[in-house]
This record gives C-alpha cells, sequence and structure tokens, in this order.
C-alpha cells in the first residue's frame, strides 16, 4: 500500500530544476516572481459529484483540474510560473493516480507552471489547485474596467460543455456522434493564456474575465464592477460546433448559461477591432464581437434584428442546487 509520502514522491516530485527556489519536501515552498513584477493568484476546487461525475477519466480529470486555473490567469493577462495541489482520495489507486498526474503535468509543461507543493489527504474525492502567474504591476485585466462604448468579445466558443452536461443527464436526446464531438470542451477545457497576455501586452482591453459559470451571469460580473449595462447579441454568441446542430433556442440557452466553458470575455475599444483580430490570429484564437457596453445598467439581450429576447440566463450559482 502506497504511503502519503511514497505517493507524493512517485507521482508528483520530478527530478528537473523548476522556477521555485524551493519547492516540494519542506514546509513551504519559495516562489520569486521576476523583478518588477506582481504575482497574480487564484484557487479552484473540484468536488466529484458536484464539478465532476463518479468515475470520470483521470487523466481529463488532471488536465482539467489544472486549466480551470490557469485560465483565471489568462483573464487577467497574467504568465504561469507555479502551483500547488491539494488531493483528498477514497484509496490511493496506482492507475488513476498515473492517469492524473500524466494530463496534470502535460498542461503544466506546455505552460512552463511548475508544481511546489501541496497536501494529500484520505476522504471524499476533491482537488484543489491554487495557481500562481506574475504580470506587470497596473496591468492586469480586471472586471472594474468596461467603458461605455467598449464592444464585448468572447474567445473561442462556447455551449458544447453544457450540451454535453445535457446528454450525460439525459435532459433531452443527444446522439453519440454529437456527444463525442461536445465533450472534449468538458474535459479538455483550453486556457486562453497567450491570448490574455496579448491583450495586456497590446493594451487591447480594458476589462476582462474567464467564463466558468456561464456568460451571462459572468459578463453581469463585469456590468456590476464597473457600473455600466450591456446589449448582447444572443445570435452572435459563437456556438461550439456540435451546439450548432441544435435548435435556436437550445443554442441561445446553452451559449447564454451554459457553464464549464472556460473562454474569455473582454471588453475593449471599438477602435482596437481590427489591432485585436490581429492578435488573436496570431495566438491561433478566434475571438467574436457580441456586444456593446452601455452606459445604462443592466443587461439587454436581443436577437440579429435587434428584438428583445427574454432568456432565463441567470449563472451557475454553487448554493443554488441541493
Amino acid at each position: 500500500m502506497l504511503s502519503e509520502f511514497d505517493l507524493i514522491k512517485q507521482y508528483f516530485v520530478r527530478e528537473r530544476p523548476g522556477r521555485a527556489i524551493l519547492g516540494i519536501g519542506d514546509d513551504c515552498a519559495l516562489l520569486q516572481p521576476s523583478a518588477g513584477m506582481q504575482l497574480a493568484i487564484s484557487t479552484d476546487m473540484l468536488v466529484e459529484n458536484r464539478h465532476f461525475f463518479a468515475g470520470a477519466d483521470a487523466r481529463c480529470l488532471g488536465h482539467k483540474a489544472l486549466a480551470v486555473n490557469l485560465s483565471d490567469l489568462a483573464a487577467m493577462g497574467a504568465t504561469p510560473l507555479a502551483f500547488t495541489l491539494a488531493l483528498a482520495l477514497p484509496k490511493a489507486d496506482r492507475d488513476w493516480l498515473a492517469g492524473f498526474s500524466a494530463g496534470l503535468f502535460a498542461l503544466a509543461d506546455r505552460h512552463g507552471c511548475e508544481l511546489i507543493g501541496g497536501d494529500t489527504t484520505r476522504g471524499p474525492l476533491n482537488i484543489c489547485i491554487t495557481v500562481f502567474g506574475e504580470v506587470a504591476p497596473g496591468r492586469a485585466l480586471r472586471r472594474s474596467g468596461a467603458i461605455a462604448g467598449d464592444d464585448v468579445w468572447v474567445s473561442g466558443s462556447l455551449g458544447d460543455a453544457r450540451l454535453t452536461l445535457a446528454g450525460l443527464r439525459d435532459e433531452f436526446p443527444v446522439d453519440q456522434a454529437t456527444l463525442v464531438l461536445a465533450s472534449e470542451r468538458m474535459h479538455l477545457p483550453e486556457p486562453r493564456l497567450a491570448l490574455g497576455q496579448a491583450l495586456v501586452s497590446g493594451d487591447l482591453a480594458h476589462a476582462a474575465l474567464d467564463i466558468s459559470d456561464g456568460f451571462v451571469g459572468d459578463l453581469g460580473h463585469i456590468l456590476t464592477a464597473s457600473r455600466v449595462g450591456a446589449r448582447i447579441n444572443l445570435d452572435a454568441l459563437p456556438a461550439g460546433p456540435a451546439l450548432l446542430r441544435q435548435d435556436q433556442r437550445t443554442r441561445r440557452q446553452f451559449c447564454a448559461q451554459g457553464g464549464d466553458d472556460y473562454e474569455l470575455c473582454f471588453t475593449a475599444n471599438a477602435a482596437r477591432r481590427a489591432a485585436i483580430e490581429a492578435a488573436a490570429l496570431a495566438c491561433g484564437t478566434v475571438v467574436t464581437r457580441v456586444g456593446v457596453i452601455e452606459a445604462a445598467p443592466g443587461l439587454r439581450l436581443v436577437d440579429g434584428a435587434n428584438g428583445a429576447v427574454e432568456l432565463d440566463a441567470a449563472g451557475f450559482d454553487h448554493f443554488a442546487l441541493p
């Protein structure tokens, strides 16, 4: 049977130099950002049967656990440095640990993000990651910077993760080919780090956040923090390739309030449209202009002809469900 320290040494300690001054193996890690930079720090927790189904693929789970944290760094335009991992496990299953750590480190290595510490214990499956990044002082994108007249942009596509959930829950029939196409967005989200960093380095955006709990609910955080409103064209929201196969009502609903997208929503001066499109192209990321920030508070949802659309589009709330 694996002990706690054997588990850590076998699956999570890596014999290579990292960016941390002191990594795994002491009471604390020591991390030094580059000269003149600020630390950006975020924590996310994934709980079995709340954020993922029991029996979820371990490798995908390792990827997603880190990806959702890296997405927060992307939203502020930060560069990843390191992360910690707190892991509760029902048992020390070697196959599960091998898959989980492989998925975790594949994404970490791609973005130069080093595991520098954490904790393990026995209990219901629970994964908590804290990620550290760096950004120049005063340059981090925040939720409070949107200005009336700004364009509202979205990266990538929306709704396929929510469609996957609908299929897995049997909310309505989703054929297997569509479910397979959609499921990658739920299980293997891609943090838009290059885009976030490009928005900061080019001084292209005023406000940003990552879309984790649904576009409309998350956009509402920008509107509240910036004390503005917005007019959003629901039919401009970029539906994922699997969601495009569904009817208009489903497309609108899942694009507007589907969770687990981990795309960026940001606002920017209309004069920067060409520069934003060029930066996104250089990053290999599609971006779509979906609306405009308005001075009058509130969110106004319209169709392609600018007609008002009523939609129950509240964001996900962890405490609204039993």
